[in-house]
């Protein structure tokens, strides 16, 4: 049995494992392949659990395989919520989902940068992350970004311990952030590693991620034990990646250059208000994670959906990787029914 190395995470102190469980494929599961997900992470000696609120019964999944040995690991949650009387309102919701009496690590969710100021003024959000700290409730605060500019600004808040981003073969746009993560001590947690499902070569992509120092641990989503040996196989070969390996690496970069959304952002804004990556976002649970009753939950909240799309074109002039902006709209309206 392969087992996983340990990297401290950041300025939390927490001693975990390299590789983690990201917690969305484990909605595809039940209670009982729950419980046999738990068991080989703790066989592998994979340690830390990250989940979300908003990945509907998640938490709930969790709670109940990790009664009786939720000290075995170190537990990440996070959720949206604005404003102070919400967060309370989800700490406490998560607290009970996941059935026990403290949370290692909250996280701030996806926040965008011009939201920052208002989480942090009084009444906002990071008030009661604050207050459940005192209290024991959490133990480290952390922030999840998909924008530069969110990652950057949140480098610059004291209370913020962790930063999760996405870093992967073909989104590189953090890595100097990822690198003054290092340099400040704030723990660096890799998500979407596999690009969200678009990268086949698992073991490649987990290589390339963990050879990186600066990263404090990666989450990819992991719904059967199959995927936990090879992830923990992948993330303990500490070989050089070879010239083979790399001139891969560059390859994949070529063939999704052209077909792939990075959520740079660059696109927006669009002329009739449509969240364009957003709509890629949720295109790629329902095609590569086959998530779809989450993924049209998701897609029903955007305001202005892909069929609103008037084919100016603009967003295709300022998209760096000239990606075909309005087929693929055209393609998730289909997709989505609307």
């Amino acid at each position: 049995m392969i087992k996983i190395e340990y990297r401290v995470l950041g300025k939390t102190g927490l001693r975990i494992s390299a590789v983690g469980f990201g917690g969305i494929p484990i909605q595809r599961v039940d209670e009982k392949g729950a419980v046999a997900l738990i068991d080989s992470l703790i066989e592998h000696g994979i340690n830390f659990i990250d989940t979300a609120r908003l990945y509907t019964n998640s938490e709930e999944l969790l709670g109940k395989a990790l009664e009786g040995r939720r000290d075995k690991f170190v537990l990440a949650t996070k959720s949206m919520a604005r404003t102070a009387e919400a967060m309370r309102a989800e700490i406490d919701e998560s607290l009970r989902q996941l059935r026990t009496d403290y949370i290692d690590l909250y996280q701030i969710h996806n926040i965008p940068e011009g939201q920052i100021d208002a989480a942090c003024a009084p009444g906002g959000l990071v008030e009661a992350l604050l207050e459940a700290k005192a209290k024991g409730k959490i133990g480290h605060i952390g922030l999840t970004a998909h924008s530069v500019e969110s990652f950057q600004r949140a480098l610059e808040l004291d209370f913020v311990e962790t930063i999760m981003f996405p870093y992967n073969i073909v989104e590189r746009q953090g890595e100097a952030l990822i690198a003054e993560c290092q340099k400040r001590n704030v723990g660096f947690i890799c998500m979407k590693p596999l690009a969200g499902g678009a990268l086949d070569n698992a073991t490649l992509a987990l290589r390339f991620i963990c050879q990186n120092p600066a990263v404090s641990v990666v989450i990819p989503g992991m719904a059967s034990v199959e995927e936990i040996d090879m992830n923990c196989a992948a993330a303990s070969d500490k070989s050089p990646l070879t010239d083979a390996e790399i001139a891969e690496i560059e390859r994949i970069k070529q063939e999704l250059g052209t077909d792939f959304c990075r959520r740079c952002g660059y696109c927006a804004p669009c002329a009739v208000g449509i969240n364009i990556s957003g709509a890629f976002l949720f295109a790629g649970y329902l095609e590569r994670y086959h998530l779809e009753d989450w993924a049209r939950e998701r897609y029903a909240t955007l305001p202005v959906k892909a069929s609103a799309c008037i084919g100016c074109g603009v967003c295709e002039t300022r998209c760096p990787y000239n990606l075909p902006i309005r087929e693929k709209m055209k393609k998730i309206a289909k997709e989505f029914g609307e």
